[in-house]
C-alpha cells in the first residue's frame, strides 16, 4: 500500500474556499524528477492569500500553500542529488501553482533546489525563508553601488520581515541604518536594538508638495513598500546612490521624474526573489549561512504545527501581528 502524508488543502466550495489537513499520496503530487520530506515551512502573505483563494497567487484548486520548504532528498533521478541529502526550496512555482511545504512531501523540478549549506540548519534556513533571501539580495545589490562611508541607509517598512532582516545585514556589515516606519511609537525600541542608527516616521520620508527632487539625504535605499514611498525616496538620494525595490504593499504605481537619474546618476535595482538565477542564489544563500549571519536567529520565531497553521493564517488575514511563523512537520 503507498505510503500517505499530511497537507493543508485548500479548496473551492460554492462562492468560497475551506482549508482541510488531509491524507494524501506520493502519486496525488505534481509532475517533477525529485521528492522532497519536508521537514520545516514558513508562513507568508502569499501563503495566507493562496489559502484565502486569491487567483492572482493560485490559479486552481485543491491546492497545498508553502512558498518556502527545506527537508531531505527522498527520492531524486538528477545527478545532482542524493538521497538523504539536506536542502531548500524557495521562490519559483512553489506553492502557488505546485503544491507547497504545507505538505509533508513535495515533488519538484531539481532545478529549483538549493543544497543547504554549511552553517545553516534546516529550521534556519526556514527563519530566513522568501523574506529574508530577499533581504540578503536587496543588500547584495545596493552595496554594489553604496559603501559604508557614502552615508546613511534608509530601510523602508520598518517592522517587516524584509526590512528587519536588512537592517540586521546591514548593521552588521558596519552600515548607519535609519528605518522608516509607520509604527514608531509601539515599534521604536524594537526596532533600535536591531543596532540601527535612528527610527523615522513615514511622514519623515513623504514630498507632500510634489517636487521633482529633495535635498539629498540618504546615500541608498531598501525600500519594501512601493508605491508613493518608492515615489519620494527617489528625490532624496545623493549622487551616485541606489535604492532597491521588492514590494508594493504601498501600491504597485509610483511617480517620478527623470531628474534624480540624469542630474544624481542614481540606479534603481529591482529585487526579484522568484526567478532569481540559480548561480547568484547559492552565493546568496551561502552569505546567509556565513558572513551575514543573523545573530539570535533562533529568537525571532514561533514554531507551530500543520494543525496550528490555520490560526496563524488567520491572523495574518486579519492584519494582526504575526511575527515570523515556522511550520515544523512531525
Amino acid at each position: 500500500m503507498e505510503k500517505t502524508f499530511k497537507a493543508l488543502r485548500i479548496m473551492e466550495e460554492g462562492d468560497g474556499y475551506r482549508r482541510k489537513i488531509e491524507n494524501r499520496k506520493i502519486s496525488d503530487l505534481p509532475e517533477g524528477d525529485t521528492i522532497v520530506k519536508v521537514q520545516y515551512s514558513s508562513l507568508n502573505y502569499k501563503d495566507a492569500l493562496s489559502s484565502a483563494g486569491n487567483k492572482g497567487v493560485t490559479r486552481n484548486y485543491p491546492h497545498t500553500p508553502g512558498i518556502d520548504a527545506a527537508g531531505i532528498i527522498a527520492e531524486s533521478s538528477s545527478p545532482k542529488f542524493s538521497e538523504g541529502e539536506e536542502v531548500i526550496l524557495t521562490g519559483y512555482d512553489l506553492g502557488m501553482n505546485t503544491d507547497g511545504g504545507f505538505g509533508e512531501f513535495i515533488r519538484v523540478p531539481s532545478d529549483w533546489i538549493v543544497k543547504k549549506p554549511r552553517g545553516l540548519d534546516l529550521k534556519e534556513s526556514m527563519i530566513y525563508g522568501t523574506a529574508g533571501f530577499t533581504a540578503a539580495l536587496s543588500v547584495y545589490k545596493l552595496i554594489e553601488s553604496v559603501d559604508k562611508e557614502a552615508g546613511e541607509i534608509l530601510v523602508t517598512g520598518g517592522t517587516g520581515g524584509v526590512a528587519n532582516i536588512a537592517s540586521k545585514i546591514l548593521v552588521k556589515l558596519g552600515y548607519d541604518v535609519v528605518v522608516a516606519t509607520g509604527k514608531v511609537e509601539s515599534q521604536r525600541e524594537e526596532l533600535l536594538s536591531l543596532g540601527v542608527k535612528s527610527v523615522v516616521s513615514r511622514e519623515e520620508i513623504q514630498d507632500p508638495k510634489g517636487k521633482a527632487m529633495l535635498k539629498s539625504r540618504w546615500a541608498g535605499v531598501i525600500d519594501t513598500v512601493g508605491g508613493n514611498t518608492l515615489g519620494d525616496v527617489i528625490k532624496s538620494i545623493q549622487y551616485n546612490g541606489a535604492v532597491t525595490t521588492c514590494g508594493n504593499v504601498g501600491g504597485d504605481k509610483f511617480q517620478s521624474s527623470v531628474y534624480p537619474f540624469i542630474l544624481r546618476g542614481i540606479t534603481l535595482y529591482g529585487i526579484d526573489s522568484v526567478q532569481c538565477p540559480m548561480d547568484l542564489r547559492l552565493k546568496i544563500w551561502e552569505k546567509l549561512a556565513g558572513p551575514w549571519k543573523a545573530d539570535n536567529l533562533q529568537a525571532m520565531v514561533q514554531v507551530v504545527s500543520l494543525e496550528e497553521i490555520e490560526e496563524k493564517i488567520d491572523e495574518m488575514l486579519e492584519g494582526k501581528k504575526v511575527g515570523r511563523v515556522i511550520l515544523k512537520h512531525n
